[in-house]
């Protein structure tokens, strides 16, 4: 295990995020116009990117890797430089790809938290895990999917709460059953 963390305490975290992104999207719908703006925003793609940076090196820093551990010190010189390069000469939707990236990095604690439990509801926590598996492989190479994925979603407030509604409800019952089931 990498991460030492309970389905209790994932479940909370996904299930607080995925409210908290329903809220936004329900409250503010005003807030469309700020999201329609993330896939080009250089700022957004340096900060998620470095987030990336920095969370890939801590794993590859304390990662027990076996027989490639011979490989952990030439990968911790060249992680910096592949951030630095990244940032050079990959100006094209630089935030959604840093995003998918975080989305691979955040869906493997869900599943590793998941695994080898009983409950029949820890599934709604690796079924989250494999949508942001799924966004994030696509995001980071065909990065257009999420612009068009945004606007799509932004061309009516109706459709735009109804998303964000079906993500307050289901962290809703993700946060249940981490609160009475985990």
């Amino acid at each position: 295990m990498i991460y030492d963390l309970s389905l209790h305490t994932v479940g909370i975290i996904a299930g607080v995020f995925l409210v908290l992104m329903g809220l936004l999207g329900l409250i503010k719908p005003s807030f469309a116009r700020v999201v329609q703006r993330l896939p080009r925003s250089r700022t957004t793609g340096v900060i998620l990117l470095t987030v990336c940076l920095v969370w890939t090196f801590w794993l590859l820093y304390t990662i027990q890797m076996g027989e490639f551990s011979g490989f952990r010190r030439p990968l911790l010189i060249a992680l910096p430089i592949g951030y630095v390069l990244v940032l050079r000469f990959v100006d094209e939707f630089l935030a959604v790809r840093a995003l998918g990236i975080l989305c691979l990095l955040a869906a493997e604690p869900l599943l590793d938290a998941a695994f080898l439990r009983y409950e029949t509801s820890r599934l709604l926590i690796t079924v989250f895990a494999y949508l942001l598996i799924v966004a994030g492989l696509f995001w980071v190479a065909i990065p257009y999917v999420l612009r068009d994925q945004i606007n799509w979603s932004t061309r009516s407030v109706f459709r735009w709460r109804c998303l964000h509604a079906i993500a307050l409800i289901y962290g809703g019952v993700i946060l249940r059953f981490a609160f009475s089931q985990y």
